[in-house]
Order: C-alpha cells, then sequence, then structure tokens
C-alpha cells in the first residue's frame, strides 16, 4: 500500500510466481524422445554389422583379353557382400597375395571381380604367343600388356584388297625407347587362338609388303 501524489490510497498487488513444471516419466514426449534414440542405436549397429560381413577380394582395373598376364598392378581390391561362402569361393579373397604367372583363360571387362574360372597358367591357356615388329607409327602409345587389340593386315596401298582382321590380346609390349633403340620398330606378342595362327603368319608372309595396323578396341 502508498499513497499517491493525489493524496489516494493505493492498494498494490504483488505478482504471483509461476513456477517451472518438470517433465514427469507420463509426458510422452520424454517417451518418444527415448524411442528416437533407441531406433537411431539400433539402425547404427545394424549398418555396422551388414558392413562387417563384407569381404575383399581382387577385381581387375582394366579390360583384359583371353591370354593377358594378370599382376599386382592389374588389380585392386574391393569390399563385396556375398550370399554364401559358396558364392564367396568363386573369386581370389584380397586377404592372400595374387597367385604368380597367371593369365586370363577368358576376356574380362575394367571393373570385374576375378573369378577362379577365368584365370590359367601360360601353358595351360589355349592360346600362341606370336611376335611381331610394327612401325611405332602404327601402334598407340596406350597399347601395353593385356590390352585387347585389333590387328589390320593389308597389302600395300596398290592392292586393292580388303584387309584381314584379327582380333587379339597383347600379352607383351615392351617399352617403345627400349624396343625402337634396338630394332627401330616396337615388338608386340600377341596371344592368337591357335585356329588363327596359320592364317596370320600367312597374311604376313605372303604379301609382298605387307602393313599392320594395331587399332586398340575402346
Amino acid at each position: 500500500m502508498h499513497v499517491s501524489s493525489l493524496g489516494k490510497t493505493v492498494t498494490s498487488t504483488p505478482p504471483v510466481a509461476t513456477r517451472v513444471t518438470r517433465a514427469g516419466w507420463r509426458d510422452p514426449r520424454l517417451w518418444i524422445g527415448l524411442l528416437i534414440v533407441a531406433g537411431s542405436v539400433v539402425l547404427g549397429a545394424r549398418l555396422l554389422a551388414a558392413a562387417d560381413d563384407a569381404v575383399p577380394v581382387w577385381a581387375v582395373v582394366d579390360d583384359h583379353g583371353v591370354g593377358a598376364p594378370i599382376g599386382a598392378d592389374d588389380v585392386v581390391a574391393v569390399r563385396v557382400r556375398f550370399a554364401d561362402d559358396a558364392e564367396l569361393d568363386r573369386y581370389l579373397p584380397a586377404d592372400d597375395p595374387l597367385p604368380a604367372d597367371i593369365v586370363l583363360s577368358r576376356g574380362i571387362g575394367g571393373g570385374e571381380l576375378l573369378p577362379r574360372a577365368a584365370i590359367d597358367t601360360a601353358q595351360d591357356v589355349g592360346t600362341v604367343e606370336v611376335p611381331v615388329d610394327l612401325e611405332p607409327g602404327r601402334v598407340p602409345p596406350t597399347v601395353d600388356a593385356g590390352s585387347v587389340v585389333d590387328v589390320w593386315v593389308g597389302g600395300g596401298r596398290d592392292t586393292g584388297a580388303e584387309p584381314d582382321l584379327f582380333h587379339v590380346t597383347v600379352v607383351a609390349a615392351p617399352p617403345v625407347e627400349e624396343s625402337f633403340a634396338v630394332t627401330g620398330t616396337r615388338q608386340l606378342v600377341l596371344a592368337i587362338d591357335p585356329a588363327d595362327v596359320g592364317t596370320f603368319l600367312a597374311e604376313l608372309d605372303g604379301k609382298d609388303d605387307p602393313v599392320v595396323r594395331i587399332v586398340r578396341v575402346p
């Protein structure tokens, strides 16, 4: 109570204190929050468990054809989940070193897993290695061991005959500088199907002025 400037007595009412009410265990918002946290923990655990099921296996980096040698530089380890152990056994695990001196018994595309059924030794792969000396300008600089190429064999510009085409794999390709310094040409070793070897050599030896050109298959 106090006296105003006009001489009147004014009675003041003190403000009512507001109390903060704490959320009890019956508050549904608390249970919803707990459910969200629990769900996140369960989901995270399942994701981690699924990641642990993946195993590393070897995959080839680039395209390789029949007879191509496969070494450590040609593969990369990738993690894959398999449905069962039988499916996993079809491929080479990256936990183990890559077997030495292996070649492909069939073509494998870049990024594909390396199956056990697609590897063999050079003696058993079923192709014949044929060396060919070529002018450096007739070989793309990107051609290397493992490249799949088309070999065009023509008889020169004046023959008018259509060139013969052979689809083969390069199994060895010395560096341009090394090969050219010795012979003035670049040598490639080609893996050719035994059924095509006779025709291939006959085309090279039977033309007076054979022209051989390498075209890399994309």
